[in-house]
């Protein structure tokens, strides 16, 4: 999507800066760099400018649909001449009177105004608009109904939102969720019912069409990217920022619907991310919660474990556990993600329920001994789950030794930010920079970024080999040269190095 060539070799270049560049290794005294941190812990405005400009390796778990704000999707709807309905206040195609469109709107009504804000995304609940009447969770997913007209229709600048977020908050690389319009409109058309024995005739007979589905979705990305990169000017002697945001894509089955149009939606997602090696892996998404994802949930286990052998190359990240007490019956938080690891998941996206699994302990001892990450999504679970302090499991996992990482999910639609992500891990769950530090460094090492890794295997923190005495070996030169994941997060480690003395400057009063 991006410039990564140019932003891996200013990477490169500014290790010129970093003679002997080394990874410290732990020590049981803190570094003057987790000192500082601890000095401003507890101011929050000083903890937000500083952990602002700390590098994170990255958001794995971002939904492109949902991370422009409300305001955007008002920009792009009143250039499209839309309206407001005024019996329901939501979005309406035109035409209509004058006084009634977005763009009059937004100038003469400013309440009425505020008023859709509201409706598109957390804000108002958040302040206790309606909170009595509509649920977090509830408010966050109706938010995505009244903007999808608009959101389908500007894929480039929402992907422009994406990228300048995620630089403005030192974000090295980004995961988006995004399927083209190519791979839903295949996922709409088709017709058959899904014998539950027999998946693999079902997916024989949807072969013929995964070819021309799979060719316009590739060539459509082609054209938002390229919209993107010149949006961005990318090309240019002066790029946007937002160039150096390393990306690539995860597709997405929807779990909520009857199963011809789940497994429909998962073999779609299968083939675009084998065939297009800017699609790291799939997701399976929409609530956890609803009627048909609680009901399906074992066929749609089943369905992923199919389509895993058939197309062995592609990694998965699920949606799993996102559940909590009082939204669902006991019985529907005993297993979900013991049972999406079982099918193959690499990564579990939010996992809220562990500690309500029948074995939870055995499930928390099993991915830490695999490798399997848990991508934490503090807001989001606050909002639609009312999870957080110390009922979130965050700290659960990190006890048992999981691999954490820090996400935004649905950042628009949540009135967030990573910044702020890293934030309510400092202030609601307790961690402090070394612990942020991990954080970080994890997103990069358990990404779908292609190539060996910079760390050791499961000791993320440790170089592998010669790396160990100085990341401008020869060895180390020759694994960057071939591993983007390698080269990230040497980029990284670059970027931590000159965070660490912003952060002592923050800590004693003398600023960044």
């Amino acid at each position: 999507m991006v410039n990564v060539r140019r932003f891996l070799l200013g990477a490169l270049l500014s290790l010129a800066t970093l003679p002997n560049l080394t990874i410290a290794k732990d020590v049981s005294q803190p570094s003057e760099a987790a000192t500082a941190f601890a000095r401003i812990s507890d101011d929050p405005l000083l903890l937000y400018m500083a952990l602002k400009q700390m590098p994170k390796g990255a958001d794995l778990h971002n939904h492109l649909a949902g991370t422009p704000f409300a305001e955007n999707y008002l920009e792009w709807a009143a250039a499209d001449g839309m309206c407001v309905d005024p019996q329901t206040s939501d979005l309406a195609p035109s035409p209509c009177a004058k006084e009634q469109t977005v763009a009059a709107i937004a100038v003469d009504r400013p309440f009425v105004y505020g008023r859709l804000i509201d409706r598109l995304s957390a804000r108002g609940w958040l302040q206790g608009v309606d909170s009595d009447e509509a649920s977090g969770h509830t408010q966050f997913f109706s938010s995505f109904d009244r903007f999808f007209a608009v959101a389908v229709r500007h894929y480039a600048p929402t992907m422009m939102v994406a990228l300048r977020d995620a630089a403005a908050d030192r974000v090295v690389y980004l995961e988006l969720m995004h399927n083209p319009l190519a791979l839903s409109r295949y996922i709409a058309s088709g017709a058959g019912q899904v014998d539950r024995s027999d998946l693999a005739a079902f997916y024989k007979a949807e072969q013929p069409r995964l070819g021309p589905m799979v060719a316009a979705a590739r060539a459509e990305l082609d054209q938002d990217e390229a919209e993107v990169r010149e949006g961005l000017g990318c090309a240019t002697d002066t790029p946007d920022p937002a160039c150096r945001v390393a990306t690539h894509y995860l597709a997405s089955a929807m779990r909520a619907h009857e199963p011809e149009h789940v497994f429909r939606s998962l073999i779609g997602a299968f083939a675009l991310a084998d065939a297009d090696p800017r699609y790291v892996g799939i997701n399976i998404v929409m609530p956890e919660d609803w009627a048909p994802s609680l009901r399906d949930y074992d066929l749609h286990m089943a369905m992923i474990g199919y389509l895993a052998s058939v197309y062995p190359k592609v990694r998965l990240t699920l949606h799993a556990g996102e559940l909590a007490p009082g939204l669902v019956p006991p019985a529907d938080m005993r297993d979900h993600i013991k049972k999406a690891i079982d099918a193959g998941a690499e990564r579990i996206g939010h996992g809220t329920a562990i500690a309500y699994e029948d074995d939870a302990a055995g499930t928390l001892k099993r991915m830490a001994r695999d490798g399997i990450a848990v991508e934490i999504n503090l807001t989001s679970n606050a909002v639609i789950l009312g999870v957080s302090g110390p009922d979130h499991p965050l700290n659960l996992y990190r006890r048992y030794g999981v691999p954490v990482t820090l996400s935004t999910d649905d950042q628009g639609v949540l009135r967030s930010n990573l910044t702020q992500e890293y934030v309510r891990a400092v202030r609601e769950q307790g961690l402090g920079y070394e612990d942020l530090k991990q954080v970080s460094r994890a997103g990069l090492e358990y990404g779908f970024v292609p190539g060996e890794s910079l760390w050791i295997s499961g000791r993320v923190g440790t170089p592998v080999g010669d790396c160990a005495k100085s990341l401008e070996t020869a060895a180390c030169t020759a694994l960057v040269a071939r591993s983007e994941k390698a080269r990230l997060q040497v980029a990284l480690e670059s970027e931590l190095k000159r965070f660490e003395q912003i952060l002592v400057g923050i800590a004693v009063g003398k600023g960044a």
